[in-house]
């Protein structure tokens, strides 16, 4: 009996050899080698990725979106940026617009460790002083969606300006709204809405500093609920949606919602997700939005698919 065991087993263990061999002896068609040939050559040749940028909407509020930068290197990818940043740029998305003034060329670029230094022609100072904010600002955020970029410094043929010697970081806030009328329990909250325009969905952080001591994704649900105040912002959230509890555990937050997070076929809607979590990983140190309804999870967002 051991015997006959023994000769399956040989003979089972000879059968499966011989199918994997089979299977890895037989030579790629054409139309795989074709493919994966393709898209080597893409990636080598043109070196394209998909960042993300920030420009001006009708509104004068800066606007994140998405495009093509070709480029080896971090400055290479510095330098296309700016050049989408730039008034005269006419490859943006309709409805977008650049706010680097015209004929600016960027000079230099240098770096001490994270902190990026631009050096720009004396033509960028010819912009409007009451839009100062929103190019320091959009030139920033933009950059700092590069990996490792941390800081941006901005010189004028190699001089400070006035209100932005020190290097920048996203603590200068965006789109900045400011909700206070005294100086107790002061809070600072980043809150994402949606801007649709031409048909295609816009996500616009919006930094609103305002007296408010409660924990930050309280505000964060409440202010969506109740909607922005700026001209063709939108927040799908439903009044009746309450926030029940919240925990953070092991890098991610635990958002436990009422039924009314789901629609009626007991679906999500992605830009009520997406607005929720941008705004809560922009406040929050976790790389993970859990959501849950009625404490059993339903989706999650991640740092990632910002």
């Amino acid at each position: 009996m051991l015997k006959a065991k023994a000769i399956r087993k040989i003979f089972t263990t000879t059968l499966s050899m011989f199918i994997i061999l089979t299977v890895f002896t037989f030579p790629l068609t054409n139309k795989n080698q074709n493919v994966l040939r393709t898209n080597l050559e893409i990636e080598d040749v043109t070196n394209l990725s998909t960042d993300k940028i920030y420009l001006l909407n009708k509104e004068n509020l800066l606007v994140r979106t998405e495009i093509f930068i070709e480029g080896k290197t971090i400055e290479e990818k510095i330098t296309k940026i700016i050049e989408y940043l730039i008034i005269s740029n006419d490859k943006l998305p309709t409805g977008l617009n650049g706010y680097i003034p015209k004929n600016t060329k960027l000079l230099k670029i240098s770096k001490e460790n994270t902190n990026y230094i631009l050096d720009f022609s004396k033509e960028f100072l010819s912009y409007n002083k009451s839009f100062e904010n929103q190019i320091i600002t959009g030139i920033v955020y933009s950059l700092l969606e590069l990996n490792n970029i941390e800081k941006i410094t901005i010189l004028v043929e190699g001089k400070y300006l006035e209100n932005y010697k020190k290097p920048l970081d996203k603590t200068i806030g965006i789109n900045n709204q400011y909700l206070i009328n005294s100086r107790k329990d002061l809070n600072k909250v980043v809150v994402y809405y949606i801007n649709d325009i031409n048909e295609n969905t816009y996500y616009v952080p919006v930094t609103k500093y305002l007296n408010d001591k409660r924990e930050k994704i309280e505000i964060i649900v409440d202010e969506l609920k109740n909607g922005p105040n700026q001209p063709n912002l939108i927040s799908y959230l439903n009044n009746n949606l309450n926030l029940i509890d919240y925990r953070e555990e092991s890098d991610v937050l635990f958002l436990n919602f009422n039924d009314y997070l789901l629609d009626k076929n007991e679906n999500v809607n992605k830009n009520i997700l997406n607005t929720i979590a941008f705004s809560a990983l922009s406040n929050y140190d976790v790389n993970m939005v859990m959501f849950e309804v009625n404490n059993e999870e339903i989706k999650f967002v991640s740092r990632k698919d910002m």
